[in-house]
């Protein structure tokens, strides 16, 4: 019988309630996380996309950010979006300090700024299912740098724009505003 998972999604900003969403239609529980004491239960953590200097802020703020690092040391975390930075190694953005769990560099609003948000289909060939992926980019970053352990498992015009190490995954767009549960199928598994 396989353990029981508690997603948490950090709810401090961001769109937390649509990750809670796709979440529970896999029928896998979820809760929202903004204070330290509700980690303790979870077995995964999602950072939603939101404004990644806010979150920062407010992970400080609510005594989140040292926790956060030691549960994405033994746990599964992925980060969209404003997660994807705030989990990389280095940004470039001296107003961040981000919480270095995975050994990536990535440039903040690099595909331009909120009028120019996109949507385009993603070939996802680590996933047994061949259909495309509708990926939604809204002033999304991208990786600009990776460490040796860092496995870029999805592109667009030739910017990796998700990747894995080891049980942290990022990704530079939302996947929590589609219907499409591959992705959060696929970290639930990790």
């Amino acid at each position: 019988m396989a353990a029981q998972r508690l997603v948490g999604i950090l709810g401090l900003q961001g769109a937390f309630e649509k990750h809670r969403r796709n979440v529970q239609a896999l029928g896998v529980s979820a809760c929202i996380v903004r204070h330290p004491d509700e980690l303790t239960a979870c077995t995964h953590l999602i950072i939603p996309g939101g404004e990644s200097t806010t979150i920062q802020k407010l992970l400080n703020f609510n005594n989140l950010r040292e926790p956060v690092i030691a549960f994405g040391k033994s746990h599964p975390v992925w980060g969209t979006c404003a997660g994807m930075i705030l989990l990389a190694r280095e940004v470039d953005d001296h107003r961040q300090t981000p919480l270095n769990l995975i050994d990536i560099a990535v440039k903040r609003n690099a595909y331009g700024r909120q009028i120019e948000s996109f949507t385009t289909p993603m070939d996802l060939p680590f996933l047994d299912n061949a259909e495309p992926f509708h990926a939604v980019f809204i002033r999304a970053p991208i990786m600009e740098q990776s460490g040796p352990g860092v496995e870029a498992l999805a592109s667009v015009n030739g910017h990796t724009v998700m990747a894995r190490e080891g049980r942290i995954l990022v990704t530079s767009f939302h996947p929590e505003l589609t219907d499409d549960l591959r992705l959060h199928e696929y970290f639930l598994g990790m």
